[in-house]
Order: C-alpha cells, then structure tokens, then sequence
C-alpha cells in the first residue's frame, strides 16, 4: 500500500511515544523496505538504549509498499517524500532533524546500529564527522561483490586519498556521523548515490574535525534485493562512475595547477635557450621547431594553471584560496607586468613581421636568428596577453548583484529556505 505518491508533498508521520528534545537523530532514506525496517528500528532503539543517549529514529521514506506504516509502529518518525534519489532523501530531512548529532546509513540492517556507541563517543569528544570502516570492522562473507570489496573500494578510496591527500579506509560506507551543524554547513546538492563522495569530500575541503570508527557489515537478508540489483547490472557502475566525476570535479586543480606549471616551465626550457639560434647536442639539432613544441607546451601549460587556480577558487569553502590568487594577481602588479611582456612580444615579433615585408613576403631561413626571436615574441606576446586576461577574471570573481527577490534579501539560510514550505505533522 502506498501513502506517499510522487504527487504529495513531504509529510510527517509521528510514532505514538515521540521523543522530545533530542540529542541525536538517526536519519535514514528507505524504499521498500518492508522486510528489515521493523527490526532495523528496533535495532537503533537497542543502540540509542546502549549508548545511554536520547534520540529520535527519521525514516525518510518513499515506498509503495507499507514501509513508513511498519516504521511508525516500530516506533520512529517517518518523512514521507517524494522519490527523488538517495542524496535528495537526506537533503529533505535536513529541516526536520531535531539531534546535535546525526548518524546516517541504511535501513536493510547490513549496517548494525545496535553498535552506535563509537559514533556518539566520537561526536561528543568535538568530532565534526565520523566516518565509518568496514575495513577497520568486519565485513560478513558475501555481503559484498567480491569485484567491490577487492578492487572497486579499494581502488576508489586510494584515489582519493592521492587527490584529496586523505587516510581514509572506506569512503563508500554508508555508515557516518555528522554534526547538524556541520551538514547545514555542507549544503549538499548532489541527488543521487554520489552524495556520499559529496559529503566525505567536502568534509575535506572544510576541514572538518574527522575520525574513522569501525563498523560491522552484514550480508543481505534472504529474500531482499539490494537497490543495485532492482535498478539492473550497470547500477554499482553509474554509481561508481557519478561518485568519480564529484570526486574529480571537487579536486579539478589536481590535475590542473601542478601539472600546468609543469608543462609551462617545461615549454620555456625548450623555447628560450633557441632564442638566438639552433643548438646542436651530440649530432642532435635543436631548431625552431623544437621551439614551435616548446611554445605550445608552455601555452598549453599556462592555460591548464590559470584553469587549476579558477577551480581551487570555486571549491574554495575557508576563502584562503581566493584570498591567496588575489594577491599573486593583484590588479595592478599583474597588469603592469602582463602588459610590459605583452610589449616585449609583440616588439620581438614585429621585427620578424618586418623583414618578412622587407624580403618580398617570404620568411628567412629556419636557421636564422630572427625567426627565434619572433617565436620567443609570439610566446611572450601570448603569456602576457592571457595573464592580463586571467587577472580581469580573477576579479571578475568579486563582482556581486543585489538580490533577485524578495526572499533573497535575508542572509543565506539553507534551513529557513527548506522551510519555507514546511507541511504540517501528523
């Protein structure tokens, strides 16, 4: 029996001992769930009674079937909501969540909630985000694809620590604790499965206080099927790919800034020492196209830095960033500077443009000194012209509009926003 069609907004369903003035919630998505959710609600009771703490259970459910009913009874909120994807699930509880602390995970007991006491001790202990570990747990034999647990985690998890220089030991597990606080901060976005790499990341970019807790993982429940299975065999690897693109796109400057720098240095070390004319090394001739190769490396390179430093400033959550290339490209420093080697260029290069003039509009020989001197000017010409292009822009970031509307004429609230249109309880 379904209560929550798409077509309804989101409501509450109140248990009959509603708990008042909590410290943590529990704050779990479900779809369809109907055979674990009564016993993954007593489960998180027996945790809550273990731990000695006060807490809610908030199931946000989006079945067809009687899942919210069963969870009502087994004593938690339900938020019905529209089924809109696993992240939008915690996105719209975000206004409903009454604890300091909240814990997340998924309501097919593979996660054991009856062992919430590392999460709560953590978050008590000043904690922003506690992540937790199958990998530092225990994993129950075939509760995961043998093709996830050798080579799919494993392999994600290490690119992340590489990109994002993290320690973490299982960026994919459901199981996680987090501040209220902290989860406003956040502001998810992301719809789907990839709001787990949203979170773990920009628990990074935050900087928040984080710790890794065991956990324990249990395989499925005979007769369940897990999401992955329902949506079809490409399921874990959409999942897998959409949590790589937020994982690269959140870290763009990895591969941008140092290997744009590199590449720009590395152009110039080719290209400048051609300057005069062509070096011969061991019966090896350096010529003007080696400086042609250089000339595009380092234009290449620079282009991939200046996109790094823009990337760093939109991911930029403390403003050090912004703060740091406003000053290396200070408007009138960087002007002053770009436009001088945009003169020099374009001085080097007028003097080739001459003598091909001058010689009936045919180029000297590859050999001579001039063509260098006019490849070294179309490369200075081009770093300085690109460099004052990209400080205007670096600017450009600063530049600010009134609000669009009413609303938007009170400070940014992410919560007050998602109240808005709060519906009543029942």
């Amino acid at each position: 029996m379904s209560i929550a069609p798409e077509s309804l907004a989101p409501r509450m369903l109140l248990p009959k001992d509603d708990v008042e003035d909590p410290e943590v919630s529990i704050v779990i998505p479900a779809v369809n769930e109907r055979l674990t959710i009564a016993e993954f609600v007593a489960w998180c009771h027996e945790g809550l009674r273990t731990a000695n703490v006060r807490g809610e259970i908030l199931i946000v459910d989006s079945s067809d079937d009687d899942t919210p009913l069963l969870a009502q009874a087994a004593g938690a909120r339900v938020l019905l909501t529209p089924r809109r994807g696993l992240g939008r699930a915690y996105i719209d509880a975000i206004p409903y969540i009454r604890g300091r602390y909240v814990i997340m995970g998924d309501a097919d007991c593979t996660y054991d909630f009856r062992l919430i006491q590392p999460f709560i001790d953590a978050l008590r202990a000043g904690h922003e985000y506690v992540m937790g570990s199958r990998w530092l747990g225990s994993i129950e034999k075939g509760a995961m694809p043998r093709l996830h647990q050798y080579v799919g985690t494993p392999l994600t998890t290490w690119i992340l620590n590489r990109v994002y220089h993290s320690r973490f030991t299982d960026i994919h597990c459901g199981m996680r604790g987090i501040t209220r606080e902290a989860l406003v901060r956040m502001g998810l976005t992301s719809q789907s499965w990839e709001y787990a790499s949203e979170m773990v990341l920009k628990s990074v970019r935050m900087d928040l206080d984080t710790v890794e807790v065991p956990v324990t993982f249990y395989a499925d429940r005979n007769g369940r099927l897990s999401h992955h299975r329902r949506s079809g065999w490409l399921s874990p690897y959409k999942a897998a790919w959409i949590n790589l693109r937020a994982m690269f796109i959140y870290k763009a400057e990895f591969f941008a800034l140092k290997p744009g720098l590199l590449l720009f240095f590395l152009g110039l070390i080719i290209t400048l020492p051609l300057a005069v004319g062509p070096i011969e090394i061991d019966n090896v001739q350096f010529n003007l196209y080696w400086m042609l190769l250089g000339l595009a490396m380092s234009l290449a390179g620079l282009n991939i830095f200046f996109f790094g430093c823009l990337a760093q400033m939109f991911c930029d959550y403390t403003g050090e960033a912004r703060a740091r290339w406003h000053r290396v490209f200070d408007y009138t420093g960087a002007a002053v500077a770009s436009l001088s080697v945009l003169v020099v260029g374009v001085g080097l290069s007028l003097a080739l443009f001459i003598t091909y003039v001058h010689r009936g509009f045919t180029l000297p020989a590859a050999t001579s000194a001039i063509d260098h001197l006019g490849v070294v000017g179309v490369l200075l010409a081009s770093i300085g012209f690109s460099t004052f292009c990209f400080t205007l822009v670096v600017h450009a970031t600063d530049v600010r509009y009134g609000p669009r509307s009413p609303r938007e004429t009170a400070p940014y609230d992410p919560v007050r926003d998602a109240l808005a249109d709060r519906p009543e309880t029942h």
